[in-house]
């Protein structure tokens, strides 16, 4: 116990740790979406996707898929990976496996022709991503 510590930090003393937040509460988020939930499926990008996530922090679009790869429903954990298939990023998934197939390789003003709705124009909000 430290005698005073409330006169002494007032004075100027520097006592004690300082604890500063290292992440913020967007980031405590997208490190909840990296490795507290179980992936569904995945999708495999073209390099093009891969770019526009990595360099310019984009949302997943449904013509940056080449492939989707597992079942997963609305709002599910999907991983994407690259064309080398190494992991890229994790995401919520706006759309099924079943519709993701009907819609990937399609720009997105596309999806209401081809789903008979349209509930997002991202297949993965960039706010439900994550990078890995």
């Amino acid at each position: 116990r430290i005698e005073r510590v409330l006169d002494r930090l007032k004075a100027g003393e520097r006592l004690g740790t300082l604890l500063s937040p290292e992440r913020g509460m967007l980031a405590a988020r997208k490190q909840w979406l990296a490795g507290h939930l179980q992936t569904r499926g995945t999708l495999v990008l073209d390099a093009g996707a891969v770019q526009a996530l990595r360099q310019a922090n984009k949302s997943l679009l449904p013509v940056g898929v080449k492939t989707v790869q597992g079942s997963f429903r609305r709002g599910e954990m999907v991983v994407c990976v690259g064309p080398d298939g190494l992991e890229v990023a994790r995401g919520l998934a706006n759309y099924s496996a079943l519709e993701a197939q009907k819609i990937i390789g399609q720009p997105s003003d596309a999806i209401e022709s081809l789903l008979g709705y349209s509930a997002e124009p991202e297949l993965v909000h960039r706010d439900n991503l994550v990078l890995v």
